[in-house]
């Protein structure tokens, strides 16, 4: 039996722009295209109604069926997707985005990230000139970065006096990123959590199995209400329907700050991704 979780309980968080996102969404990154539309679809009618995708990911189509299987009105639901690295720059950005709606089947998205920096090559100053362009034309409503440090930050800022309305980055209790969410707030930006759950490896830490089992919750509802109590938006992958559900079930429970502090002191700098400074 799938145990739902009204939509109504999810936060939603109002962005620079006026916007607003859902702060605990479905990310489906290694989510294989086959399997898709029925985990997207199971979050849906769970509860969920942010899904983050992205061009690399190869199951953009896959949402779109999702979302249309669902009987939910478009504006129900805030969908996520992110400009790869080969495809950046002023001319290519605006049709990556184009193929990425086709493959949606979708008019818009609510947010358009570039999905990295790429400093090796050079073009994020040029994409984010394209994606103002692309808001303006209506083709997302919002936009925003994903990995960026705040050297990258700065530049795209500077050059075009627009602020990306979040940033979304890899964020855990062993990478939890101070100065660098510190950085977010004082631009107004928020920060949203990629791999939140330190991809499956801090489920078994003592900090957290201790505080999992004084809450009566599992490991990783713990984790999530930790970033929902830092401010965070997260957005939890799983494939699993019952931890689909779990993930969602956050919000009729609440960390003490000794819990809060006992999280922070398992900060190791320790990254499960690629360093944005180097990569692509």
């Amino acid at each position: 039996m799938t145990i739902r979780t009204s939509p109504d309980q999810v936060p939603r968080l109002r962005l620079l722009d006026g916007n607003r996102i859902p702060q605990l969404g479905l990310g489906v990154f290694q989510v294989p295209p086959e399997q898709t539309p029925a985990v997207v679809l199971h979050a849906l009618e769970t509860g969920y109604r942010s899904i983050d995708t992205a061009a690399a990911y190869d199951n953009e189509r896959e949402v779109g069926e999702a979302l249309r299987r669902s009987g939910l009105a478009r504006e129900e639901v805030f969908i996520t997707t992110k400009l790869w690295n080969d495809q950046q720059g002023r001319e290519s950005a605006p049709g990556a985005l184009r193929r990425s709606l086709e493959r949606l089947g979708l008019d818009y998205v609510d947010l358009y990230l570039i999905h990295w920096p790429a400093p090796g090559q050079d073009r994020y100053l040029e994409s984010w000139e394209a994606l103002c362009e692309l808001r303006a034309e209506g083709l997302t409503r919002s936009i925003g970065v994903s990995n960026f440090l705040p050297q990258h930050l700065a530049r795209i800022i500077d050059a075009t006096g627009v602020v990306p309305v979040l940033n979304q980055i890899e964020c855990h209790p062993r990478l939890q990123q101070r100065d660098l969410r510190a950085h977010h707030a004082a631009r107004g930006m928020m920060t949203e959590a990629w791999s939140p759950l330190g991809r499956g490896r801090l489920l078994a830490e003592e900090t957290i199995v201790g505080l999992a089992r004084a809450h009566r919750r599992t490991p990783a509802q713990v984790i999530l209400r930790w970033h929902l109590q830092l401010g965070n938006i997260a957005i939890p992958k799983s494939v699993t329907p019952e931890r689909i559900e779990e993930n969602l079930r956050v919000f009729d429970f609440e960390l003490s700050a000794e819990g809060v502090r006992a999280i922070e002191r398992l900060a190791r700098g320790e990254r499960t991704g690629p360093d944005p400074a180097t990569f692509g």
